[in-house]
């Protein structure tokens, strides 16, 4: 089956990259839209729009099912493409079930995009879960303009997460969920900087599990590389150049893999 997979940039690469591993049979397309990245800054009608130009584009490509590998553009817009389209939609949603079901009674900060921390999916998510004393939300907006620079260890960074994570009393925390795709390239700088008790969950694997039941397919041990073609905003991306920057995002997702 040909699978779309969308995101407002290279976060989205996180959940392809798991989905290639465990659906090696499988073609895949994967769509950044580079031209508007980052949405998490952006107003939810220019999130839709975009969103709405995205999936006619995958559609027109013949894919079978689209995976919204974006937590922003999930929030904003994967209620409305349900509506209008009638192939399989999987979004991303973050962590947070996953939290609570392995550490119950143990507080979960929430790390997202400002657009996701404040909108409406988020908060039924934590009303649903009756998590309203356990879930706390942070927006950390520059991490995506990290990721997108490919600028994944820094001294910048490093400030700029040591800065936004020391309010927390992380005795009370048993984990940080990642719930932006672009936060995965981070780990490890997380990890440095988290107590070794506090696990980084993301949504990737739940995601990807979640593809495969609403498709029938079949996981298997990836003995064979997918076929893959890459869009930035429609424009397939065949120059060696990018060609080689995506497949140093890749390399990086690699090495956080392990990181928990």
């Amino acid at each position: 089956m040909k699978l779309g997979f969308f995101d407002s940039g290279m976060g989205g690469l996180s959940v392809l990259h798991h989905a290639m591993k465990i659906l090696p049979s499988e073609e895949f397309i994967f769509f950044a839209d580079e031209d508007n990245v980052p949405y998490g800054t952006k107003t939810p009608e220019e999130v839709l729009r975009f969103v709405d130009e995205a999936f006619e584009f995958l559609i027109a490509q013949g894919v079978g099912a689209i995976v919204v590998a974006c937590n922003t553009a999930t929030s904003v817009a994967v209620g409305a493409m349900r509506k209008k389209y009638l192939l399989p939609i999987i979004g991303m949603e973050p962590a947070l079930k996953l939290a609570l079901d392995t550490f119950p009674q143990r507080k979960v900060l929430v790390t997202a995009t400002a657009i996701t921390i404040t909108g409406e999916k988020i908060h039924r998510l934590i009303k649903k879960l009756h998590a309203a004393d356990l879930a706390e939300l942070r927006a950390l907006p520059r991490l995506v303009e990290f990721a997108e620079r490919q600028e994944f260890q820094s001294a910048a960074v490093e400030k700029y997460l040591r800065g936004e994570l020391a309010s927390y009393a992380w005795e009370k925390f048993s984990s940080l969920v990642l719930g932006c795709t672009h936060f995965n390239y981070f780990k490890d700088t997380m990890r440095k900087i988290l107590p070794a008790h506090v696990k980084i969950l993301d949504g990737n694997a739940g995601t990807v599990n979640e593809l495969i039941r609403r498709t029938n397919l079949k996981s298997a041990r990836a003995e064979s590389f997918p076929t893959i073609k890459f869009f930035y905003s429609g424009r397939e991306v065949g120059n060696a150049a990018e060609l080689a920057r995506l497949e140093k995002f890749l390399r990086r997702l690699d090495e956080m893999e392990a990181i928990e």
